[in-house]
């Protein structure tokens, strides 16, 4: 069990009330997991500087209240002060004596521009793409699908809702589509990934970031099924449409000389001719 240090929770409480904190007081996993997930934002002040803020009033209080189950923060930080509280007391106080995990759902979207035939729990499911709406796979431990159908895993949550317009860059295969988001309660469906054989394509940002994603979150995991999707025509969108800002907002979070993939490594190549990096949202035709 993880407990949050005073001093997080204090800036925390900084945070839930308004003001702002130099991102380098305020280092943590929680706060990491915050800014991932939008509950917390980053303000950047020339070129070495960073704040911290809350950009929308309670999101702190209802981020720990839904996943960690301590429903008042101040009471929480008086329950580790004060010596004098008997553990109930400090039960009472935070909700848990011990910052607790609380899982609200296990599982992992997945969506589909045509029928895709699966099984959960046995039974016969078919997977109808319906515009606006997804299928959430809670019983992904009894979730099968066809060895034929390639699942590919989608950066970005945008892209994953308007997955049908993006249909032309998948003609050759059959793919289910699975979200990468939301990831902080879990890693479900990694472990889903790993179960079964089936190939595995990562549909990401075309920079260092997006490919740092794919080499550590899957491709270590998921050896020779994996592979990083790169569509035709990427040079000249690129050239073209790339964005130099996102290329120098980046480091090289991975080892090239490790990579065996021919078509990563020229993407990568591709990637530094330019110094321009491509968002997946551009729907490249």
């Amino acid at each position: 069990m993880m407990i949050i240090p005073i001093s997080i929770a204090e800036n925390l409480l900084i945070l839930q009330n308004g003001g702002t904190i130099p991102a380098s007081r305020i280092k943590h996993r929680i706060v990491n997991e915050m800014l991932d997930n939008g509950i917390l934002k980053k303000q950047i002040h020339g070129r070495s500087k960073a704040t911290i803020f809350e950009p929308k009033a309670q999101n702190i209080d209802v981020f720990l209240k839904n996943h960690y189950g301590i429903s008042d923060l101040r009471s929480y930080i008086e329950a580790l002060k004060a010596d004098e509280l008997t553990r109930a007391e400090a039960i009472l106080a935070a909700s848990y004596s011990k910052l607790k995990k609380v899982r609200t759902f296990k599982g992992f979207l997945v969506n589909c521009y045509s029928p895709i035939p699966s099984k959960l729990n046995g039974e016969s499911l078919l997977l109808i793409p319906t515009a606006g709406a997804f299928h959430f796979i809670y019983d992904y431990e009894a979730f099968e699908i066809p060895k034929s159908i390639t699942v590919v895993g989608v950066e970005n949550p945008e892209t994953f809702r308007h997955i049908k317009e993006h249909k032309h860059l998948f003609e050759n295969i059959k793919a289910l589509f699975v979200s990468r988001y939301p990831q902080n309660q879990s890693k479900d469906l990694l472990k889903w990934l790993k179960s079964i054989p089936n190939k595995y394509l990562h549909y990401g940002d075309f920079d260092l970031s997006g490919i740092s994603i794919y080499l550590n979150e899957y491709k270590k995991h998921l050896t020779d099924r994996a592979a990083f999707f790169i569509p035709k025509n990427l040079a000249y969108y690129i050239s073209e449409y790339g964005n130099r800002t996102l290329y120098n907002k980046q480091a090289l979070r991975f080892d090239i000389q490790s990579i065996t993939e021919a078509p990563l490594l020229r993407l990568i190549e591709l990637i530094q001719k330019h110094q321009k990096g491509l968002e997946q949202e551009l729907r490249i035709e």
